[in-house]
């Protein structure tokens, strides 16, 4: 491989799998699309949560607002409940809504706080130590298989140059056990454009597993272990209420005091029940060469390679009672640097996890060992291409922004042209 670089960029985030297998039953199903708005200003909602009234069947919209559900038909008359967060839900029956070219508007939600409340909690880092304490209670008790659509794509600047999506069935362990979550692989594809990649091809080692683990009340020991819960300052923030429930803004970052890079960010949390709703946090990066070191697995030597930005984001949903991983995101940005040459490349890569259906694990199948994603996948490699438009069938995904399906047909016409004459497009 002397022409390319290889970059197996990979969370430090590993652990043992269990799991099981799940597939959703054929079914006719319904398709609708639209956007979500701001009320006041026609501003797209990106990543609002759009649900089936009693069912566990969501999506969330894309960055540009837009969104596809698809419904069983058994379900038409039901609502769907759109949510965002800072505004009011809204729920809509689904006879009222088209097959495509909704318009969803939200309303901010505004209420006036109480000048006083005595029950206030005073102490920051104490209400962050309650919530994980009381993750066993608050989160799904039970093991559930979920459904969820993942996507990854790589851009050369503004440029998509790769995109790969999977279908994946998730076990999921109970909140309060020490197990980890497992994964199977149902469905991928993907579309590579190795003719902007240059000299220069990244690889996200993890898949799936990168945007699972970003589950902090899963996982709450890859950012607020016991130990490092102590390296962190906690300061409340702004406060609003969220469907009649407070929720407290809390921002962290690590002490000047502490050398290794940690995270630094705000929590929302529901204060009178103890929940964490969402988390929107990055990873502090003051040492090149240390963060170069946690993510870069191989490279030329000489070639320099290190991120400039990493950054996350967690949201939970409810149901009966009970909050559970909903949807996840991450963004890797790096600069390749050519020893000799003038300019560097700017690389970002950015994965996303939106959960779309689950059910309890009722039956305690387990996943046998060769139907299970290991966490070092590429999914890259795994996946196929983008023939078939009806590839998806009756499964929730998130749209694709419209950079994205430009880059799409892009490529595929640059593959059809080399097929037509009889070169491959790929190395």
């Amino acid at each position: 491989m002397k022409d390319k670089i290889v970059l197996l960029v990979a969370l430090i985030f590993v652990g043992t799998i269990n799991g099981l297998a799940f597939q959703q039953v054929q079914e006719d199903f319904i398709e609708y699309k639209g956007e979500i708005l701001d009320q006041s200003s026609s501003k797209p909602l990106a990543l609002a949560s759009l649900t089936v009234a009693e069912t566990n069947i969501s999506t969330v919209s894309n960055a540009e607002g837009e969104f596809l559900l698809k419904v069983p038909r058994s379900l038409e008359n039901s609502n769907v409940i759109v949510s965002f967060l800072g505004y009011e839900n809204k729920t809509i029956p689904l006879r009222e809504l088209n097959n495509k070219n909704n318009r969803i508007y939200l309303q901010v939600s505004i209420t006036q706080l109480e000048e006083v409340n005595i029950n206030a909690p005073k102490d920051a880092e104490a209400l962050v130590r309650e919530v994980m304490r009381k993750r066993g209670d608050n989160y799904l008790d039970n093991p559930t298989v979920m459904t969820a659509f993942y996507r990854e794509t790589i851009k050369k600047r503004r440029k998509n140059v790769s995109l790969s999506e999977a279908v994946v069935n998730i076990y999921k362990t109970s909140y309060a056990s020490p197990k980890r979550d497992a994964m199977q692989l149902f469905k991928a594809r993907k579309s590579t454009d190795y003719s902007k990649l240059d000299t220069v091809a990244l690889k996200l080692q993890g898949g799936p597993f990168n945007t699972l683990y970003v589950d902090i009340m899963k996982y709450p020991e890859f950012i607020f272990s016991d130990g490092s819960i102590n390296e962190y300052r906690f300061r409340f923030e702004r406060s609003t209420y969220i469907d009649n429930a407070l929720i407290y803004v809390i921002s962290f970052d690590q002490l000047k005091s502490i050398p290794n890079p940690l995270y630094r960010g705000q929590l929302y949390i529901d204060v009178e029940n103890k929940i964490l709703t969402s988390a929107i946090y990055t990873l502090n990066i003051t040492d090149r060469e240390l963060a170069s070191r946690l993510f870069v697995r191989k490279k030329p030597a000489r070639v320099d390679v290190w991120p400039t930005e990493v950054s996350y984001r967690v949201d939970y949903r409810e149901k009966d009672g009970k909050w559970y991983y909903g949807y996840s995101n991450m963004l890797m940005e790096f600069k390749v640097d050519w020893k000799g040459k003038l300019f560097n490349s700017v690389y970002s890569m950015t994965a996303e996890m939106a959960v779309t259906d689950w059910e309890k694990n009722t039956t305690g199948e387990i996943l046998k060992n060769k139907d299970r994603i290991k966490k070092s996948i590429i999914l890259n490699d795994e996946a196929i291409g983008f023939s078939d438009p009806d590839f998806w069938g009756e499964y929730n995904i998130i749209e694709p922004e419209k950079s994205i399906e430009s880059a799409i047909r892009k490529i595929q016409r640059q593959l059809r042209r080399a097929n037509r004459n009889g070169t491959s497009a790929a190395p």
